[in-house]
Parts: C-alpha cells; structure tokens; sequence
C-alpha cells in the first residue's frame, strides 16, 4: 500500500506563482529533500528536525483530505515539498484523476517519475547559485523526458545578477520550455536581518529590479511573477 509522508494539507487556497497564479487549488506539501538550499521558504518540509510533525499517510488518507477540503469538486491539487518527487506520488495522482481532478508538481528535476507524464503542468525549478546546490543537468534531462507530451515550464528563482546569467543559460539550454522568474524570498531571513519579519522591502526591490532587468536585456519571453501569497500573506503556513 503506497504511503507518503505529508507535512501539510491545506486549501482551498490560490496558486502563489508559476503558469497556475491565481488559480484556485488544494495544497499536498509533503516532507523531505534531496537539496539543501540556502534560501529555502519550506523548511518545514525540508530539515530533518522537523520531521516528527511529518504525517505517514496511506494513499487514500491524503484523498480524503484533498475531497474534504475541496467539497468534491474537482480542481488541481497543487503537489510539493520539500521534493515531492522523491516519494511515490501515482497512485493518489491516479486516484484524483479518476474524479476528474488535475494535479501540478514542482521539483527541482533531481528524480525522474514515469507519472510525471500525467500532471498539468510539471514545474521544473533548477535552482540557482545563490542557493548554494549544483542541478545534475542528466538528471534533469530524464525528468524532463519523463513528462512526455504533458506540459512542462521552468521556474527559476533569482535573487541577484549571477542567478539572472545563469537562468539566461538554463533557459537557452531548453528553448522548448515556458520561462517563469520570480525574485528570490529569503528563509530564514538574511544573517544581517534585525528579526524574524519578513523582508516584503527587499522582495518588491527585487521584484521591481527583476522586471526592469528582462525588459532592458529583451528577454520578453521571460514571465515574470511574484510569489502573491507573499505579497497578501507573507510566510504564513497553510495558505
């Protein structure tokens, strides 16, 4: 019996970024990570010292929630980490879409799944190097092939120059693929932060730098978006 380890669910609530912004969704976050990055906004599903507040959930458990929550009408269910990827996630993708429903996972491309091929969209996040981790380009290869003909995106998280290069040439190197930016949001804030408070300043300076930085440079494929539940709600949990 397939079972995952669930660090939340919640929702209904909007999708905060990428190609589904907007759009109304339930959140399956599950726990663990292959990537340790410095920046990261989800320690809470990422470190191990937070694994006891980690669920171990059947597949049907995780279904119940997501029916309850969404009163049993279909919509995407939103599927994250952490690295959603390195848990078996088919059967309960399986499971939704059967009832109709749609499911979208973001990973950093590290572990290729053949159900990668039955979401909408894969969102493909390499990570940049201001989080301190190298992306294994083959690997991300094979999870990119493992989507087949479903839909596939990049989102690339930039905080500063170096990031912007760098996901210049992560976007060259896959033409094929929608580009989504979003400027960086630092978790736990920087080692010179006063407090705890999130640093909404620094993200709409990056935000402002990041939009005026693509369109002098003509990137106009790049998208460029924020994380809105940011904006409305800062780094609260469960939203």
């Amino acid at each position: 019996m397939s079972m995952l380890r669930v660090s939340e669910i919640f929702g209904p609530t909007i999708q905060g970024e990428g190609a589904l912004i907007g759009q109304a969704t339930v959140f399956v976050r599950l726990g663990g990570c292959d990537y340790r990055c410095s920046w990261c906004d989800s320690l809470h599903s990422v470190d191990s010292e937070y694994r006891h507040t980690w669920a171990p959930m059947e597949t049907e458990e995780v279904w119940a929630k997501v029916a309850e929550l969404s009163g049993g009408r279909p919509l995407t269910v939103t599927i994250s980490g952490g690295n959603p990827a390195i848990q078996d996630c088919g059967p309960l993708i399986e499971r939704g879409r059967a009832l109709g429903y749609g499911f979208a996972l973001e990973t950093q491309g590290s572990v290729a799944r053949d159900w990668f091929s039955r979401l909408a969209p894969l969102v493909l996040s390499p990570k940049p190097p201001s989080s301190g981790e190298t992306p294994d380009w083959d690997r991300f290869d094979d999870c990119l092939a493992a989507a087949g003909q479903a839909e596939a995106i990049l989102k690339i998280v930039v905080f500063d120059e170096t990031d912007y290069a760098w996901a210049r040439d992560v976007a060259a190197r896959y033409p094929q693929l929608p580009v989504y930016l979003q400027p960086g949001n630092h978790t736990p804030p920087p080692a010179d932060a006063e407090d705890a408070v999130i640093d909404m300043d620094g993200i709409t300076d990056r935000m402002d730098w990041l939009v005026n930085r693509t369109l002098a440079d003509g990137w106009f494929a790049a998208r460029v978006l924020p994380q809105l539940h940011v904006l409305i709600w800062g780094n609260k949990r469960g939203v």
